[in-house]
């Protein structure tokens, strides 16, 4: 869930008395990845649940783009970049004054403007630099609004259950009113045993303020919306703005949707219609092995076992004045083999400067992890230091293998001592590198092994 998604369910729960104020939150997301879908697939979604949308088609060409304008028969011809990134309107193609979001009038310019879209590279505030690559772009019609609403319906465990969202400002950012205005947005908790009641569904077109004919289309729809949302697994379907054009009609001009992961094994079509090509590699194939990883932008790769001591172990390297370049969970039912690929993942980030492998052995023993980084090691070549806890589970066999192979780690038996190494272990591969020298790392031999390798060399 993103901070303004966040920010928004605060002001929720604290409608209802369940808010909780953290106080100092250092590194804060979710441990979970949910399905998304090009805004396209969502149109289609709601087209199919009788909630009307502006007619539209999705061209991965200029010339279907082209097409697809002559088709719609008029001049107010709208393209929109098909990217998992919000804010496309106010962004920019790579290298060029084009934005993720376009109006034209005619066919022609329609393909003039797909041909600069598609297969480049849309920058955003929520892609940053790097950008992400539009592969298609939804060409539709313009609307008129005459008013501009939102709804929303959420799953959210502040409310223990969904909750639907409305408000009579739409068209703008509902995390920024949820900011300002909190009394502008109405929330209605829902039981999911009972469903949406007529109810809730009155109080929900009142705190709408549509009258007398809209109330019907509008119930209609918020019915249908809450219904695809059961239906489909979703956490998130979000119609901004719910539009009432000139001509009386009311339209679902935008909508962004999130669907539950776990449900993948009901969904099966939904989820084949996921776009890859919009997700880190890495992410991608940290799913396989049943891996729980996310991205960040720091450069101390972290391996840990379990969210909450994830959190805490990047709460504790920012404290010392580091920044995590991921966070990876390899949960419970980990295996050598996926704490190895979790290891060649973190290795294949060139940001990476030092490693903090921080394993408490409950469910998952400390003996795996470390066959795993022992296996691992024999394929890829570490330039990087390694800091090693483990504590828990066949701890002591665990640092058995790990003596016995040899392996070139760094033993830190202290939480908090540990962190602190990564840290200065990571800025000391920095300054080396600004200085342009390589570093071995290795652990300094106690005073028995000198000895015997005194003995030895006389």
């Amino acid at each position: 869930m993103s901070f303004g998604l966040s920010l928004l369910m605060s002001f929720c729960a604290r409608k209802i008395g369940k808010f909780q104020l953290l106080s100092h939150t250092p590194v804060v997301f979710q441990q979970t990845r949910h399905l998304q879908v090009h805004e396209y697939i969502a149109y289609t979604l709601l087209k199919e649940r009788g909630i009307p949308t502006p007619p539209f088609g999705v061209a991965k060409t200029p010339d279907e783009a082209a097409k697809i304008a002559a088709d719609l028969k008029t001049k107010d011809i709208v393209l929109k970049a098909q990217v998992y990134a919000g804010g496309r309107g106010m962004g920019h193609f790579k290298d060029t004054n084009v934005s993720g979001v376009e109006m034209c009038e005619t066919p022609e310019q329609a393909k003039t403007l797909a041909s600069s879209m598609i297969g480049k590279l849309l920058i955003t505030k929520q892609t940053g630099t790097a950008g992400k690559i539009c592969n298609s772009v939804m060409v539709t019609t313009r609307m008129f609004p005459r008013k501009e609403y939102y709804i929303s319906v959420m799953m959210e465990t502040s409310f223990d259950g969904p909750v639907i969202i409305v408000s009579k400002q739409g068209g703008v950012n509902i995390e920024d009113i949820a900011a300002t205005n909190p009394e502008a947005i109405s929330y209605t908790p829902l039981n999911i045993m009972k469903g949406l009641t007529l109810e809730q569904l009155s109080k929900i077109v009142n705190d709408l303020g549509i009258q007398e004919e809209g109330r019907k289309i509008t119930s209609s729809i918020i019915c249908n919306l809450y219904e695809l949302f059961i239906e489909k697994d979703a956490l998130l379907l979000e119609i901004n703005p719910f539009a009432l054009n000139i001509c009386g009609e009311y339209f679902a001009l935008d909508c962004k949707c999130s669907f539950d992961d776990s449900s993948e094994f009901r969904q099966k079509k939904l989820f084949a219609l996921q776009d890859f090509t919009q997700i880190d590699p890495n992410e991608v194939q940290a799913s396989k092995f049943y891996l729980n990883y996310i991205a960040l932008d720091g450069n101390i790769g972290c391996l840990v076992n379990g969210a909450g001591l994830a959190m805490a172990t990047m709460d504790l390297i920012q404290s010392n004045g580091g920044m995590p370049a991921n966070f990876l969970d390899v949960s419970g039912n980990a295996t050598a083999e996926s704490v190895k690929e979790a290891f060649k993942i973190i290795v294949s980030d060139p940001k990476v400067e030092a490693i903090f492998i921080n394993i408490f052995g409950g469910i998952i023993r400390c003996d795996v992890i470390a066959q795993g980084i022992i296996d691992i090691s024999k394929e890829v070549k570490l330039n990087v230091p390694v800091v090693v806890r483990l504590q828990g589970t066949n701890v002591d066999k665990a640092n058995q293998l790990i003596k016995e192979a040899q392996l070139k780690v760094i033993s830190v038996d202290d939480f908090a001592k540990a962190a602190e190494s990564a840290v200065k272990l990571a800025l000391m591969v920095q300054v080396a590198k600004s200085m342009n020298l390589d570093l071995i790392f290795m652990p300094k031999l106690s005073s028995t092994k000198k000895e015997e390798k005194s003995k030895k060399s006389k």
